[in-house]
């Protein structure tokens, strides 16, 4: 019984973050224009490189869905280096993950975790256009791979959005609203609920079971960090649903910075996305990716328990400060509601299999 009290605190206190977060990401689907985007991000210098960066951060899209619009930018003229930063930053974070983290890591590890997605964006983005340097871009055909399992399946419509005539004009305001709303409530909610399920139920264990002294000793210093970055590089997990894990670990000893190395990792890269690397950079510009991950991870995993001790921070107590900023009635409610629409799968199938099994 105490691992389910403990997933269902757990899934109160992030309840309310993650609606509102939502429902920023539908306004940024609805309103961000890609003819913007594209300008933005064109080119292959460092300005280009932050700019992909910072632009992508906020975009709902995990690291399957951020492959088309990437693609798009990439063959529409921005660099290796650009488009690396925009598959970085845009899976790294987004507005419903930082909500999230506030909700159960606390204002610290939320602005942590920001910048440490846009640094290590840039910093990747700067070592690929640097190592693939002079390497001949290679014959890209076909189309490319994605998530098998529908993640964010709306990701094409959106890279392709600046390609449709201009003759038809923008939809109206209204219209876009509805759409982006449609999308971050069912799409987006679909896509991320399953992880974000199983995100809250091993947060459950480890804060139920796993005693903070068992992992204190072993969960920080660069060891500990290069292991949760191999560990989360080929996992490949959505943002929000890795952070329930990362405050489980936190609260079972793990360092503030080694648990930010796994937020950091985890979400960025996909099977998907590392087909795609070595397709239309080579396998030099996949090595100098990964590369530049984990060094980027770990060095920002070390600077942040560094800046932590110095100043003395209680990350638990941020994280139990945020939690409290709001009533349990209106907690419970979020909950239900986010339980409701992320349902909506599971309401269509038995809407169809049960007339299937009257009939019979």
């Amino acid at each position: 019984m105490s691992v389910l009290h403990e997933i269902l605190g757990v899934a109160l206190a992030a309840a309310p973050w993650l609606l509102l977060g939502l429902f920023v990401s539908g306004l940024i689907r609805a309103f961000v224009d890609d003819a913007v985007l594209q300008r933005w991000v064109g080119g292959e210098g460092p300005l280009s490189i932050g700019r992909a960066a910072v632009i992508g951060a906020p975009l709902p899209l995990c690291s399957c869905g951020a492959i088309p619009t990437a693609l798009t930018l990439h063959h529409a003229g921005a660099g290796r280096g650009p488009t690396t930063a925009f598959l970085i930053g845009t899976p790294g974070i987004g507005v419903d993950s930082l909500a999230i983290t506030y909700a159960l890591l606390g204002p610290f590890m939320m602005f942590a975790r920001a910048l440490g997605a846009v640094v290590t964006a840039v910093a990747t983005g700067l070592l690929v256009a640097v190592g693939t340097r002079g390497t001949p871009a290679p014959l890209s055909g076909g189309s490319s791979a994605c998530c098998t399992n529908g993640c964010s399946s709306e990701a094409p419509e959106q890279a392709h959005g600046a390609s449709a005539p201009a003759a038809t004009g923008p939809p109206p305001a209204t219209r876009r609203l509805r759409e982006g709303m449609r999308y971050a409530f069912r799409d987006l909610l679909e896509d991320i609920g399953p992880w974000l399920l199983g995100g809250l139920v091993v947060a459950g264990v480890l804060i139920a079971l796993v005693p903070p002294q068992m992992l204190s000793t072993y969960g920080s210093g660069p060891l500990a960090m290069l292991l949760m970055a191999l560990v989360g590089i080929p996992l490949y997990i959505c943002a929000a649903a890795a952070t329930p894990i990362a405050a489980g670990m936190l609260l079972a000893g793990v360092s503030p910075g080694t648990a930010l190395v796994f937020l950091l990792a985890g979400p960025i890269t996909s099977a998907a996305t590392l087909g795609l690397l070595r397709r239309e950079f080579t396998n030099v510009g996949l090595a100098w990716y990964l590369g530049g991950i984990v060094a980027s991870t770990i060095a920002i995993g070390m600077t942040t328990d560094a800046v932590i001790g110095l100043a003395a921070l209680d990350i638990a107590a941020q994280a139990g400060a945020a939690q409290e900023l709001l009533p349990a009635g209106l907690e419970a409610v979020a909950l239900t509601v986010l339980l409701w629409l992320g349902s909506r799968p599971l309401r269509q199938w038995l809407r169809h299999r049960l007339p299937t099994a009257r009939a019979s």
